[in-house]
């Protein structure tokens, strides 16, 4: 590549829920984007994270793990999947661990009849053993014969800077499409919603992380003070309930969690006022979908 010359181009991460996708986002653009929990289906948005150098831009797609769509949000999960792998340069299958089955058969058609480079990584390769590998190894190329299989743990960055160098070799040569400031197209607000939610799956169990919605109402700068007026949705009373917890303590709990990662991610202080709200089975509403920006 000359002095000249710039690369760039869009590059999909999809998987399995909890394969490590929103993890692998983070450790490549080095940015903490993405939420990333040990729940399952964390991730509900196609979330675009900008690598820059100065002679390349790597805009790369964290989706919704593959599943089989059982609510109207799962099916709008879904075809954000295949609208990243149709407009992507190179995808990446992250591949988790052991499991080997692709819940969806049409995303596995998607991937069988891929015209770009295909990546097939398999993560969290710190708890497999060597002849787990090299089986998983021979069974994605089995899978995938024109994919290139490689091996990685994204929690402990291990080998995720030689994935990084392999995907700038595959990309083809273009000018940026963002400017080399922009970390993410996500505006200000998403980032603080997918922060409260965030820590909705870390502080609460069952159902109630799933049938939260995170809505930011107004977002204030001042001076030296960030003010921030957001929103939780729920299906039922009862979820309302555990949010708050008895005497409000699980909703203050939440709150200084997120306050706190919310002044660590724009390093200045930040005043978080949050309330929750019913809006009962949004998860199955068109009209409720929209509004919460799916």
């Amino acid at each position: 590549m000359t002095s000249n010359t710039h690369k760039a181009g869009f590059v999909a991460i999809i998987g399995s829920p909890n394969a490590g996708k929103s993890t692998l986002l983070n450790a490549l653009i080095g940015e903490p984007l993405a939420i990333s929990t040990p729940k399952a289906q964390t991730t509900r948005h196609r979330i675009l994270g900008i690598f820059n150098t100065h002679s390349t831009q790597i805009i790369f797609s964290d989706t919704p793990g593959i599943v089989d769509p059982s609510y109207l949000l799962h099916e709008n999960m879904h075809a954000k999947i295949e609208e990243s792998i149709s407009d992507a340069d190179v995808v990446i299958y992250l591949a988790d661990g052991d499991k080997t089955h692709i819940k969806s058969p049409q995303i596995k058609e998607k991937l069988e009849q891929l015209n770009c480079p295909f990546l097939v990584v398999i993560n969290k390769a710190d708890l497999l053993k060597e002849d787990e590998i090299e089986t998983l190894r021979a069974h994605w190329n089995k899978v995938f014969p024109k994919a290139e299989v490689r091996v990685i743990s994204a929690l402990h960055n291990v080998h995720t800077l030689k994935l990084l160098e392999r995907i700038k070799t595959l990309l083809p040569e273009h000018p940026p499409y963002f400017s080399k400031s922009e970390f993410t197209d996500r505006s200000s607000r998403f980032v603080v919603s997918e922060i409260i939610r965030k820590h909705i799956f870390l502080l609460y169990e069952k159902e109630v992380p799933y049938a939260s919605q995170v809505v930011v109402e107004r977002f204030k700068q001042k001076e030296n003070l960030l003010k921030i007026w957001a929103e939780i949705y729920v299906e039922r009373n009862t979820q309302k309930g555990i949010i708050i917890g008895k005497g409000g303590k699980s909703l203050t709990a939440l709150g200084k969690a997120a306050r706190l990662e919310v002044e660590s991610f724009f390093e200045q202080n930040v005043f978080l006022d949050i309330k929750v709200k019913v809006a009962k089975d949004w998860r199955k509403k068109e009209g409720m979908l929209k509004k919460f920006g799916y």
